[in-house]
C-alpha cells in the first residue's frame, strides 16, 4: 500500500469520525439511515443462551452490534507508578518519563487512551482524540480537529507531562514539535490486531512506570479474549463449509473511498476470532486496498462487516446496494446481511477487545436479539 493511499485512507477515516461526532452518534446506532437506534443485547445473557439463528450464513437482514457498557475497568483502583521510567519505543527512540500527572494518549481508534484507563491512570488523562469517546473520557477536551488532525496549540494548552501516540495520527510535524518542546513522546506500533495487544499494553505500562500493571492488564485482556473466542467457537458451525464467509468493507461515501480490509489489516484476526471465514484472505487480498467489483464478487461473502458511520455515509443498506452494484452479486448483498458497529469500537483492539467480539458475535449468531434493523 503506497504512502499516498495510506494518507487517503486515514483522511477518509478521520472525516468519517468527524461526521460521527457532528451527528452525535453513540455506541448503539442503526445501520440504516433514518431507522431508530438498535438496542444492545444484554451482556448478562450468555451468547449460547440467546436465540441463535440456525444458519448464520443465510440469515436475511442487517444488524447493528453495540456495547451495552462502553466504560473501561481499571486493573486497580489505586496505582503507584515507579518513575523515572525509560523505554525504547516502536521507532527505536529512547524516552524517559518522569511525570505521569498529565497524560495524553492519542491514536486513530482510541485504544491507547483505553489502555491508560485500563492501567488505572484514567484520572491523569487531560485530553482526548476524537475516537476516545468511551464512558468516563467523553467530556475531556479535544486536541484534534477535522477528525484526526493534531492541534499543537490545543495540546500545549493542556501542558501534558507525557504523550503516548502512534503514526496513525498526525501531522507528524506536530509530534516532533511536542518533542522539541521537551514533552516525552512515546510512539507505539500503529498496527492493531488480536496478536499484539500485549505488546502495546506492555509498552504503555512500562512508559508510565507501571510494568507490573501492564503485565496484569495484558493477562486480563488476553484471558478475556480467550474466553470469548471459546464462547464463540461453541456456537460456530462445526463444519467449516457452514461457517459464515465474512469480508470487512470500509466505505466513506462522502469522500468516494471504498476499501477491502484483508490480511494483516487487523480485520482478518477479528473475522477468524468470530469463527468466520476471512474471504479477503481466500482471494489473496493483503492489507487495506481500494475495493474492486471483481474482488468483491470473487470473494462471495455471506456477511459484510462495516463501520456504522461508513454505512450511513452511503445511505444505509439501500444506498450501499445502489452505489456498489457488485454488492448485490454476493450472498451478503442478496440477503442484505450487513453487520455494522461503531467506528469507535469495531477495530479498537485493547481493553475492549472481548466485549467488541461478544457484540459482533451476537450480531452474527443471534441477530434477532442483537439489534436487527431489516
Amino acid at each position: 500500500m503506497t504512502s499516498s493511499a495510506i494518507s487517503r485512507l486515514r483522511a477518509a477515516l478521520a472525516l468519517g469520525i468527524a461526521l460521527a461526532v457532528t451527528a452525535g452518534l453513540g455506541a448503539c446506532t442503526s445501520s440504516a439511515a433514518g431507522t431508530p437506534a438498535a438496542q444492545c443485547a444484554s451482556s448478562d445473557v450468555a451468547l449460547a443462551d440467546l436465540p441463535l439463528t440456525p444458519d448464520p450464513s443465510s440469515y436475511s437482514g442487517a444488524t447493528t452490534a453495540c456495547l451495552e457498557d462502553t466504560g473501561i475497568a481499571p486493573i486497580a483502583d489505586a496505582v503507584k507508578p515507579t518513575l523515572p521510567a525509560t523505554v525504547t519505543d516502536n521507532q527505536g527512540t529512547e524516552v524517559t518519563v518522569t511525570d505521569v500527572s498529565r497524560i495524553l494518549a492519542l491514536d486513530i481508534y482510541g485504544s491507547l487512551a483505553a489502555t491508560v484507563y485500563g492501567l488505572g491512570l484514567g484520572g491523569n488523562v487531560v485530553g482526548r482524540d476524537t475516537s476516545t469517546s468511551f464512558a468516563g473520557a467523553e467530556e475531556l477536551p479535544l486536541v484534534t480537529q477535522n477528525g484526526h488532525e493534531l492541534n499543537a496549540e490545543a495540546i500545549l494548552e493542556l501542558n501534558p507531562s507525557v504523550i503516548i501516540t502512534d503514526s496513525s495520527i498526525g501531522p507528524w510535524d506536530v509530534v516532533l514539535q511536542m518533542r522539541e518542546a521537551g514533552i516525552p513522546v512515546v510512539v507505539t506500533t500503529p498496527q492493531r490486531n488480536l496478536d499484539n495487544v500485549g505488546e502495546i499494553v506492555g509498552l504503555v505500562g512500562s512508559a508510565l512506570g507501571l510494568p507490573a500493571e501492564g503485565q496484569a492488564l495484558t493477562d486480563r485482556v488476553n484471558g478475556e479474549i480467550q474466553a470469548e473466542v471459546a464462547a464463540i467457537a461453541a456456537v460456530t458451525p462445526a463444519d467449516p463449509a457452514d461457517r459464515p464467509r465474512i469480508l470487512f468493507l470500509y466505505v466513506r461515501g462522502n469522500a468516494g473511498v471504498y476499501y477491502i480490509f484483508g490480511e494483516e489489516s487487523g480485520a482478518d484476526t477479528l473475522i477468524r476470532a468470530l469463527g468466520g471465514i476471512d474471504v479477503a484472505g481466500e482471494i489473496g487480498w493483503k492489507g487495506m486496498r481500494p475495493m474492486t467489483a471483481e474482488a468483491l464478487v470473487k470473494a462471495q461473502p455471506d456477511i459484510l462487516l462495516m463501520m456504522t458511520n461508513g454505512l450511513e455515509s452511503v445511505g444505509g443498506v439501500d444506498g450501499l446496494l445502489e452505489r456498489i452494484p457488485a454488492v448485490a452479486e454476493t450472498p451478503a448483498g442478496q440477503n442484505r446481511r450487513i453487520v455494522d458497529m461503531s467506528d469507535y469500537e469495531i477495530m479498537s483492539f485493547g481493553p475492549r477487545t472481548a466485549p467488541v467480539l461478544d457484540a459482533l458475535a451476537r450480531a452474527i449468531y443471534a441477530p434477532d436479539a442483537s439489534g436487527a434493523v431489516g
